[in-house]
């Protein structure tokens, strides 16, 4: 686990520009595995290590809240072996990489829908949940079976099935309608690989989001690409529409 400097003169020292809500889409995990000559699903494996990593550097730069993009409602339609496997590796990541985190005071939960993952699955998340509760060092949001679209959709269904009226519609109303109304709006987004594209991802939160995007794939990301990362965001003048 890497820690900074005491002496560092990087940006992060300026303790009012750092990105305390970070989120990221975990990009190239198949791209990583390609150039090995490797099944993609040691693409995917090698992925949750570089969670760990990432999820340990996030605690030692003091980031409060970490979102990671981890299945979309558009990854379904791969192939049908990959979903399996990806499946597969999901329950293994809760089993073996997540513990640890856990006793590092990681509060672990997932946004998105469940009904469509196998059953053990959605038994092992809740329980991850539950084990995780009261742990207050970070916050880990594993968006599982996600679409920026679909939790907008929802939320405005939610708004009719309410009786809301036309004129008691505002951004509050609808902010409590989506999966976790309390996942606070990220500061920064990260997507590794080189794609410029946010792909779904938060659509409602990452309204005012700084964005960055590293040429990195996904299961090579580590401390350094996250702590370069946040020195970006610590360069930047945030105005929210004003000056």
């Amino acid at each position: 686990m890497s820690t900074q400097p005491e002496t560092a003169t990087s940006a992060l020292q300026a303790q009012d520009d750092v990105a305390r809500s970070v989120a990221i889409i975990m990009d190239g995990n198949g791209r990583w595995a390609d150039r090995r000559g490797l099944p993609v699903a040691d693409g995917h494996r090698a992925g949750t290590k570089a969670l760990r990593r990432t999820v340990e550097a996030a605690i030692d730069l003091g980031i409060e809240s970490l979102t990671v993009y981890a299945f979309s409602t558009e990854n379904w339609t791969r192939p049908s072996d990959e979903v399996d496997s990806l499946m597969e590796i999901f329950h293994e990541t809760i089993d073996r990489e997540l513990p640890d985190l856990c006793k590092q005071g990681v509060r672990t939960r997932f946004i998105g829908r469940r009904d469509r993952a196998p059953d053990e699955l959605r038994r092992r998340m809740a329980e991850l949940e539950a084990e995780t509760a009261t742990n207050t060092k970070l916050d880990l949001w594993i968006a599982f079976d996600y679409g920026g679209r679909a939790e907008i959709v929802e939320a405005a269904r939610r708004l009719v099935e309410d009786g809301v009226s036309a004129d008691a519609v505002d951004e509050e109303a609808l902010g409590r309608r989506l999966y976790s109304p309390d996942l606070p709006d990220p500061d920064l987004l990260i997507r590794t690989s080189g794609e410029l594209r946010v792909s779904n991802f938060l659509l409602w939160q990452l309204a005012y989001a700084e964005l960055v995007f590293v040429d990195t794939l996904w299961p090579d990301f580590g401390d350094e690409d996250l702590r370069t990362a946040l020195d970006h965001y610590a360069s930047r003048r945030r105005r929210f529409g004003g000056r």
